[in-house]
């Protein structure tokens, strides 16, 4: 973001109202995500949704809120205190500190660094710390149980996300979100690479607990899993941290196979300030495409049992990701153009 206030003469350090400018949307569009997911899931089985609180029920969201903020915070008696309430505070903060290197422009993210992939692969990977620390702390059985599911059901599609941005990686020839954006201006890499498309993004499914692999909070067996005893701000703390992590998850699909910024065939009809607007405008269209392909999941598919979701991760989508990693990179140096 530096080079965009470089450009208009501006002051160059990174500032709280950068950071503001990047929070506040971010927790905005949280809020009405659940208010999308319910009007899509309504859609999907010929109902309204929320309509009652506010004109087309667009309050909804402020309300639910509202409604948490003024309830009781209830600790468990057996319950670790300082852990229990550390853990949705540490889920709700990486969600949160991640966007720091997503690139919305050229020029436009709050920190370029080169190696940007690695750190949202390193804050992605720390997301599973918070679920086990709140079902270990909760004391009880069915917390516990859904945090052992999450830690191996997180670590598991990890696997087959790192070979798949390896893929990514191998033909970009950087860590650079930015770079990764740049090198697809001839076509998006959602073509080339179809297949890894589709694992990402199935794989981003079970990352984060989404139908149909919500399995850590199965309420068929496990009341809620590892939340089951969390209420109020500390439970909407774990809310707010699932559907940040899906809009995360949707602007990386996004940067990585759908040319993030970048609108089709590279039309640029404006300059300036419209300019970069138009190339936001093309990535969050790109990630609501993303998330409302998450919130159809939902209404469509069954839940899986947990011998079909590990299965599908360590019998299929792991093959295919390291054949395909193999394959390209084997097509890459044939050609001469590994690292170009």
């Amino acid at each position: 973001m530096a080079e965009l206030w470089r450009s208009y003469g501006l002051p160059t350090t990174i500032t709280v109202a950068e950071i503001v400018a990047i929070i506040v949307p971010l927790l905005l569009a949280v809020a009405y995500l659940t208010y999308a997911e319910r009007k899509v899931l309504a859609a999907a089985q010929l109902r309204k949704g929320p309509n009652v609180v506010g004109p087309f029920g667009l309050f909804q969201p402020l309300a639910d809120g509202l409604k948490l903020l003024m309830k009781e915070t209830v600790i468990p008696s057996g319950a670790n205190r300082v852990v229990f309430i550390a853990a949705p505070i540490i889920t709700f903060m990486l969600s949160l500190v991640a966007w720091a290197v997503i690139p919305f422009d050229a020029g436009v993210v709050l920190a370029n660094i080169n190696v940007g992939i690695l750190y949202l692969f390193a804050i992605s990977s720390l997301g599973v710390y918070g679920i086990i620390m709140a079902g270990w702390s909760s004391n009880s059985r069915y917390a516990f149980l859904g945090g052992l599911r999450s830690a191996a059901q997180m670590v598991s599609y990890e696997v087959s996300i790192g070979f798949v941005i390896v893929s990514v990686l191998l033909i970009v020839g950087s860590l650079n979100l930015s770079d990764i954006v740049e090198a697809q201006k001839t076509v998006w890499f959602a073509l080339p690479l179809f297949p890894m498309f589709i694992v990402f993004f199935i794989s981003g499914l079970a990352e984060t607990n989404r139908s149909p692999f919500d399995l850590p909070e199965g309420e068929s067996e496990l009341v809620a899993g590892f939340f089951v005893e969390y209420s109020s701000m500390t439970f909407a703390l774990f809310y707010l941290g699932e559907y940040a992590n899906m809009i995360l998850m949707s602007a990386m699909t996004s940067i990585l196979f759908l040319g993030g910024w970048l609108a089709p065939f590279n039309i640029q009809p404006f300059t300036g300030v419209l300019a970069h607007l138009w190339a936001a405008a093309w990535f969050f269209a790109k990630m609501a495409f993303v998330l409302f392909c998450f919130l159809w999941m939902r209404a469509t598919m069954p839940r899986f049992r947990y011998d079909q979701l590990m299965r599908l991760g360590w019998k299929v989508f792991l093959p295919l990701s390291l054949f395909w990693l193999a394959a390209t990179a084997a097509f890459l140096v044939f050609t001469g153009k590994l690292g170009a």
